[in-house]
Order: C-alpha cells, then structure tokens, then sequence
C-alpha cells in the first residue's frame, strides 16, 4: 500500500497482513474442559484474533495471532497453554 502525507489508508485493511508466520514459536491451545465463558482472553488479545460465543468455544485465528500469551496469563481458570509451535493445536475433550 502506498501511502502519502496527509493520507488515511483503506478500512480492513490489516486483514490482509497475516502475521501469524512470525510467531514467537509458541501458540495458545484452549483446552476446553474448565472454560467459563468470562470473555477476558478475546478483551486481552492484542490482535483481536479470539473468537468464542460460549463456554468451551473460544479459539485463536492463527493466521493474526503472535504467540503472546496474554490470553493464557488472564484466564482465571487456566484452561488456555501456550504449547510449542509444532504442538498439536486440539486436545481431545471431556465426553459428556
């Protein structure tokens, strides 16, 4: 994108840039067993790139996500890891 002085880039735009290829060589892993729906780890996120609607439905869109690990320092519940880049992203959850 070009860009000169004074000038005010396209909405949307960072949706075009995904920066998940340069993670720190960690990514979150929502385990899914003691999620309680409180909403902190998509409010937390830098790049907004959580995504959830209920307990046990929250995950990262990899493709934005940095390896920060913010959502799993304020989960009250612990139930996000940061596990290594070439970690499996699921882990089998509880039967109901």
């Amino acid at each position: 994108m070009r860009m000169t002085l004074g000038c005010v880039a396209q909405p949307g735009t960072s949706q075009n840039y995904h920066t998940g290829s340069w993670r720190t060589g960690l990514k979150p892993r929502f385990l899914r067993v003691k999620c309680t729906a409180c909403d902190l780890c998509p409010l937390a996120c830098p790049d907004g790139c959580i995504y959830g609607n209920g307990r046990n439905t929250y995950y990262a869109d990899l493709r934005y996500c940095k390896g920060c690990g913010i959502c799993a320092t304020v989960c009250p519940v612990d139930d996000i890891e940061m596990v290594p880049e070439e970690a499996p992203l699921l882990v089998a959850t509880q039967e109901k």
